[in-house]
């Protein structure tokens, strides 16, 4: 696959935050690019508007059998009508993975892998290029709230890739500069083990091209496995890693802070988004940014214009009499790091935790870390769980997290009802977390607090 000898290109599942990434990209270079999902949504809308053709049945008439190239995502059945048209009748039929892999062959690749974090570490990276003037391709899993979009284009053959561990894609990328921010175990339905999550993370940092680096965050298990022939460690504020920040000050709601490293400093940094993970997830931007050669002026500069990403830390409403947090975390990890951040910035406030759990083997693998982090709030609404790709497995459900909860009142209700649940008593402080719809909460409960 050559992607200059591409004309036509078909999506099926186009509809994917990854997927409507490399559709732009085709989009922007000009290919005639169409494709199917399941169901619209604003972004499929967006698409739509930008000229791709988009339709949502399983309708061989619709498709392009003029295409050159097919794009799928591995979300789509393999019993699908329009897949097993084009795999039936010799078309190159790819994955999105293996578009990837070619864009990092052709350009300068900067990937950004972990199984938490690398949403938030790519668009600050790809941010800070863009800003700054460097220049990159974005291609991002969640949407920049700077720009608005999970992918940009630029004449400067420099990539910025979030490196998905789901189904092991990641591991056909090459990158020229690999960034990995956790090994946590997740996808167990995939890998089995803690133990295989992080034997594939070893393979990712394998695949760095010759010369190239790799920026881990400091700590992670079996660093000492890692490769790269150039290796830097970054860490929030342990100075036993190469680099991280130092002199953090809360601000508003945000942060100011110096980013250091044994023969180099940029300080006065702000950040004007919550959480003190992204403090950490800024100073593995801004390494990136520093081994590129950009000057510190400019990155000072870029790290205060940075206005976060949909649904990472991201202030709904913040006020003297409310705070709403909307938030993508789906594994305990996260949910941990999000309300500590959380009850820390807003000490003082009750904070309500409405919380959706996504898949039902991600449930029932970690029942007692997502028990233990929501006991730290004071009181918890969960929904049922969000099955996305999976069918329901025997006994497995959110009363399976209800029950390991100890301290907070702990309600389950469904989507539907929360916004009359918490109309009685709009919260203080008020965080919805979860990857499945749940962002569909996010207007009413917005309102609702909005008229507290």
């Amino acid at each position: 696959m050559e992607l200059s000898n591409i004309h036509r290109v078909y999506f099926v599942g186009i509809g994917g935050i990854g997927m409507s990434a490399i559709a732009r990209f085709f989009n922007e270079k000009s290919v005639a690019v169409s494709g199917y999902d399941k169901t619209p949504t604003q972004l499929t809308q967006q698409l739509e508007t930008e000229g791709i053709g988009i339709h949502y049945a399983e309708d061989l008439a619709l498709i392009d059998k003029a295409a050159d190239l097919v794009v799928y995502t591995p979300a789509i059945p393999a019993t699908h009508k329009e897949l097993v048209y084009f795999r039936e009748n010799g078309y190159e039929v790819v994955k999105r993975s293996d578009v990837l892999q070619e864009i990092t062959r052709e350009l300068f690749a900067i990937t950004v892998a972990g199984t938490h974090g690398k949403t938030t570490v790519s668009t600050m990276i790809a941010h800070l290029l863009r800003h700054t003037g460097y220049g990159c391709n974005a291609f991002l899993g969640g949407i920049s709230s700077n720009y608005g979009k999970n992918f940009w284009s630029s004449d400067k053959p420099v990539a910025v890739i979030e490196a998905d561990e789901y189904d092991r894609s990641f591991l056909k990328l090459s990158p020229d500069i690999a960034v990995l921010t956790a090994m946590d175990p997740d996808h167990l339905d995939i890998y089995g083990t803690a133990e295989e999550v992080e034997a594939a993370f070893i393979r990712y940092t394998a695949n760095i091209k010759p010369n190239g680096t790799l920026l881990a965050r400091h700590g992670l298990p079996r660093g000492t496995d890692l490769h790269g022939d150039n290796k830097l460690s970054y860490s929030l504020q342990n100075d036993a890693a190469d680099i991280y920040a130092v002199n953090i000050r809360m601000e508003n709601g945000g942060y100011e802070f110096d980013v250091m490293q044994q023969d180099w400093i940029i300080d006065n940094l702000k950040l004007y988004i919550g959480g003190m993970h992204n403090v950490e997830n800024m100073v593995a931007a801004v390494s990136v940014a520093h081994l590129l050669g950009i000057s510190s002026e400019k990155i000072r500069a870029a790290v205060a214009d940075f206005k976060g990403i949909r649904r990472r830390f991201e202030y709904l409403v913040k006020n003297e009499k409310a705070v709403y947090i909307d938030d993508y975390a789906h594994h305990p990890e996260e949910l941990r790091a999000l309300i500590t951040s959380a009850k820390t910035l807003f000490s003082g406030r009750k904070c309500t935790v409405v919380f959706q759990p996504h898949l039902y083997s991600r449930t029932r693998d970690f029942a007692e870390g997502f028990g233990e982090v929501l006991s730290m709030a004071d009181e918890v609404v969960l929904l049922p769980i969000y099955p996305a790709r999976e069918l329901p497995i025997e006994g497995v459900s959110s009363e399976m997290i209800a029950a390991r909860i100890s301290g907070p009142e702990v309600k389950i209700i469904s989507r539907d009802e929360v916004p009359a649940y918490l109309s009685g008593n709009a919260p203080e402080m008020l965080i919805t977390a979860g990857a499945g719809d749940i962002d569909r909460l996010r207007e009413p409960l917005q309102t609702l607090l909005n008229n507290k």
